[in-house]
C-alpha cells in the first residue's frame, strides 16, 4: 500500500512540474502574441467606429478614391484624428 501511495505522490509530483513548465511556454506565446493581438483589437475598433459613422466612412473612401498618396498615408493621418476625436470625447 504505501508503495503505491508513493508512486501516486510521485505522478503528482512529475505533473505539478509539467504544469509549471506549461504556464512558462504559455506566457512566452503571450508575450509574442501581445503585439498583433494589440494592432487587431484597434483595427476592430476602428472597424466599429467606422460603422457607426457611415459619413464619415464614405468620406474616407472618396479620399482614398481621389489621393494619390495611398492607402498607408491615409490611415496613418486617420489613425491620428481618430485618436484625438477618442480623446477629446473622453476628457
Amino acid at each position: 500500500m504505501n508503495d503505491k501511495y508513493a508512486e501516486l505522490e510521485l505522478r503528482r509530483v512529475e505533473l505539478i512540474e509539467r504544469i509549471a513548465a506549461q504556464r512558462v511556454q504559455l506566457s512566452n506565446i503571450g508575450a509574442k502574441l501581445q503585439t498583433p493581438l494589440i494592432v487587431a483589437d484597434r483595427g476592430i475598433a476602428v472597424g466599429r467606429f467606422l460603422a457607426k459613422h457611415p459619413l464619415l466612412s464614405f468620406v474616407l473612401l472618396v479620399y482614398v478614391v481621389l489621393n494619390r498618396r495611398g492607402v498607408a498615408a491615409l490611415i496613418s493621418r486617420f489613425l491620428g484624428i481618430w485618436k484625438g476625436y477618442r480623446y477629446l470625447t473622453f476628457l
